[in-house]
């Protein structure tokens, strides 16, 4: 028997007070309100700890288990992961992998079955794997997977499509949660999206659709991400309904995720003055009511499952992280997490990967443009996922002597990796400014096909051809050098340490910056260019779409 005494949070009573924790094995057996004696160092605050409502651990380039080690270092105790990315490269073969990885943590993870595999398919993208409604069926019978994964594909759902609706009525029968994700949604489309049976949205990056979706039942999910970020522009929801929110960062890239977590959003929420309460219970409380989990909220017979704070204030650090009883981070002594040794194991085992596409050349990715053409140019943004629709009609090739400015049109290539012989698709990109070379990777949501931006043909075959070698990577080229980052597993994640794959991330990132791309997260702002789910033109391995309408372009 182990205690602990501090300042501590109690957030379903929601009041603070001083006593002791007291943990037998794995559990809180009793908490004891006490006066703490003087001492040297503060006493800390011992609070529950944080919880990403919706994440892709496959964004992190990390594996579950390695994505513990960071993620307990920010006070983060849980996630609802949802391996979409993987399952659209490798299918049930994927979610079975980061399962498994994740049971080399102490840590909690809550697994959803992913609802879109692929997001939209049929004729419209190639994806490495299908997960049909019966598969869906027996992996929401499982005892490890949690919830349906975000229904991506809304016009399924308001069009009442056969296989959507029995993914839905899978979960519904199986009495887990079903997680949205519908951009733009509101009034009466919103209502009959949620009336579907679907409960959450992480989607919603204005206050309207936001309250929208609270009006329709559907909890929002705040996301500040790498490449999304909506708490801005949502945080109000915080004071307005804070039993209806929950925090995430959905996308996180590996360099984003060393410095901070679901804690960030945390201080951010305090410094704007939101009442601290109610972002505890949207940080700490809400995702485990709503995915039905018992991670632990302090109280007695809950896990002893909570982090140990310095301050409440904007500026708090985190001092420790307890799971289940055992300390797995410690600020002045960092802990090695229980049962971290499938670094080890995993080296004798063949990576679980779907790739076989070949190399390319320049006469592969030609386009005819030709003066008085209407020609569809994809307008990305920093920061959003959402990109314009630029319909342009040329004085000349828009690649060289257009009205744009120099070099604002690349080229951008999608490439299929599953199928021997397969042609790239190329369409026109801006937003990107690269000035002198080529980026890459096969990270290009969802299907993770090859995705390639350049100002060359030649930059651009380069990067091409070596992910094929690499078989899935992250790849910048310049006219002086190469630099890259291989992703052998699925061509989504290395099995190195978070902290070796972050700093791998910042030298690239660095390189890109030197052709000329100044977006803060260019390679996860490329891969949604390939995303035919969210507005308003993408660009998949098989056609160009106008995704406000859903047409093809081309």
């Amino acid at each position: 028997m182990k205690s602990i005494k501090g300042h501590i949070l109690d957030v379903v009573r929601r009041e603070m007070s001083d006593g002791e924790l007291v943990i037998e094995n794995e559990t809180i057996v009793d908490i004891k309100r006490c006066t703490l004696p003087e001492s040297e160092q503060p006493w800390p605050y011992v609070l529950p700890g944080f919880i990403d409502s919706h994440v892709h651990i496959e964004s992190s380039m990390m594996v579950p288990h390695k994505f513990a080690t960071i993620a307990v270092s920010h006070g983060t105790i849980g996630v609802i992961a949802d391996p979409h990315e993987i399952g659209n490269v490798l299918g049930v073969e994927g979610v079975d992998f980061m399962i498994r990885s994740g049971h080399e943590a102490r840590f909690n993870f809550c697994f959803g079955a992913p609802s879109c595999v692929p997001a939209v398919g049929g004729e419209i993208e190639t994806s490495g794997a299908v997960i049909d409604a019966a598969t869906t069926e027996e992996l929401m019978g499982r005892q490890e997977i949690g919830f349906l994964a975000e229904m991506m594909n809304y016009p399924g759902v308001l069009a009442g499509d056969k296989e959507v609706m029995k993914k839905i009525e899978a979960a519904q029968h199986h009495g887990k949660p079903v997680d949205g994700h519908a951009p733009g949604l509101t009034g009466r489309q919103r209502d009959q999206y949620a009336g579907a049976g679907i409960t959450t949205d992480h989607e919603c990056s204005t206050l309207e659709e936001g309250r929208s979706c609270i009006n329709a039942g559907m909890k929002v999910i705040i996301r500040e991400g790498s490449a999304a970020k909506d708490y801005q522009l949502l945080s109000p929801l915080i004071a307005e309904s804070p039993n209806m929110v929950m925090l995430c960062t959905d996308d996180c890239h590996p360099d984003d995720f060393v410095r901070g977590h679901i804690n960030l959003i945390v201080k951010r929420a305090m410094a704007d003055g939101y009442n601290l309460w109610d972002i505890l219970q949207t940080a700490c409380v809400n995702a485990q009511k709503h995915y039905h989990q018992n991670w632990g909220l302090l109280q007695v017979g809950d896990p002893a499952t909570f982090i140990t704070v310095d301050c409440i204030t904007p500026h708090f650090r985190v001092e420790s992280t307890v799971i289940r009883g055992k300390e797995v981070f410690n600020y002045n002594a960092s802990m090695p997490l229980e049962h971290d040794n499938l670094s080890e194991r995993i080296l004798d085992l063949p990576f679980p990967n779907n790739f076989v596409a070949g190399p390319i050349s320049a006469e592969d990715i030609q386009i005819d443009l030709k003066p008085g053409e209407t020609v569809h140019v994809i307008h990305a943004s920093d920061g959003s996922l959402l990109t314009e629709h630029d319909e342009v009609k040329l004085t000349g090739n828009p690649l060289f002597d257009s009205h744009y400015p120099w070099t604002e049109v690349q080229k951008i290539v999608v490439y299929n990796r599953y199928i021997p012989g397969a042609k790239p698709i190329v369409g026109l990109v801006r937003g990107f400014d690269i000035k002198n070379g080529a980026i890459a990777g096969t990270v290009a949501h969802d299907c993770h096909n090859i995705v390639a931006i350049g100002s060359n043909d030649d930059f651009l075959v380069k990067a091409v051809n070596r992910l094929v070698e690499m078989r899935g990577g992250q790849v910048v080229v310049s006219p002086d050098e190469m630099l890259d980052i291989p992703l052998p597993i699925a061509g989504l994640m290395a099995p190195l340490s978070g902290h070796e794959i972050a700093f791998r991330t910042l030298c690239i990132h660095e390189m890109v910056k030197e052709i000329g791309c100044r977006m803060k997260s260019p390679f996860i702002t490329m891969a949604f260019m390939c995303l035919p789910v969210i507005p308003s033109i993408k660009i998949t391995d098989r056609h160009l779409m106008d995704t406000q309408k859903f047409e093809v372009i081309y």
